[in-house]
C-alpha cells in the first residue's frame, strides 16, 4: 500500500494531493471527536521534500498550520534547513543514519548541532552511542517529542535482522568490542 501511494503521487500528483488534503481534514475531525491531537508523518517509503510541494498554492504545512507533521530524512540539505529553522514550524525532521561513511559523519555533525539521528541496532540499545544519548525509538513514533541531540535507537526488524552492510549497528561486532575494551 505504501509503494502504491508513492506511485500514485508520481503518476497523478494533483489527484494524490487532493486526496491527501481530504484525508488529513477527515483525520483532524475524527481526532477532535475523540479528544485526540492529530499529527502526521508524510514520508514512509519516500523522502519527498514536502516543504516544496504545493497544491492550490499552498504546502500541506500552510494548509494545516495548527497540525504537527514529522518525518525522517537522509537529505542533508533538508536536515540543515530544519536545524537552521528554515522549514515550517509545524514540521519536525529526524536524520536517518545509513551505512555510508559520509552519512555517519553527517549524523555526528547533526547530533552536535542538537539534531536527532535515527540508527538501527542489532540487540540491546546502548545508553550512549558515538557520544550521544540513545533513546528507544520503538516506544512510539512521535519524534517531535524527543529531546534534542539524541540518537533515536531502533531495533533491527524484518530483513534488517540479517543485514551485513553496516546499516544495522552491531555492537557485538569485533570493531565495537575492541572500542569497548580500549
Amino acid at each position: 500500500a505504501r509503494i502504491a501511494k508513492t506511485k500514485f503521487f508520481f503518476e497523478n500528483k494533483v489527484a494524490f494531493l487532493t486526496q491527501l488534503w481530504e484525508e488529513i481534514e477527515s483525520s483532524i475531525k475524527s481526532a477532535k471527536r475523540k479528544n485526540m491531537i492529530p499529527c502526521f508523518r508524510l514520508n514512509l517509503t519516500s523522502d519527498l521534500p514536502w516543504e516544496k510541494i504545493k497544491h492550490n498554492g499552498q504546502t500541506v504545512f500552510e494548509k494545516f498550520p495548527d497540525v504537527q507533521f514529522y518525518d525522517y530524512t537522509k537529505h542533508t540539505y533538508r536536515m540543515i534547513a530544519f536545524l537552521e529553522g528554515s522549514l515550517p514550524k509545524n514540521y519536525y525532521l529526524t536524520f536517518s543514519r545509513s551505512e555510508d561513511s559520509a552519512n555517519q559523519n553527517l549524523s555526528n555533525a547533526f547530533l552536535k548541532s542538537k539534531g536527532n539521528v535515527a540508527a538501527v541496532f542489532r540487540g540491546k540499545l546502548p545508553a550512549v552511542w558515538n557520544g550521544s544519548p540513545v533513546i528507544d525509538g520503538d516506544e512510539n513514533d512521535l519524534r517531535f517529542l524527543d529531546p534534542k541531540g539524541v540518537v533515536v535507537g531502533l531495533y533491527a526488524k524484518g530483513k534488517a535482522k540479517k543485514d551485513t552492510t553496516g546499516f544495522v549497528v552491531n555492537l557485538q561486532h569485533p570493531v565495537f568490542m575492541l572500542a569497548k575494551a580500549a
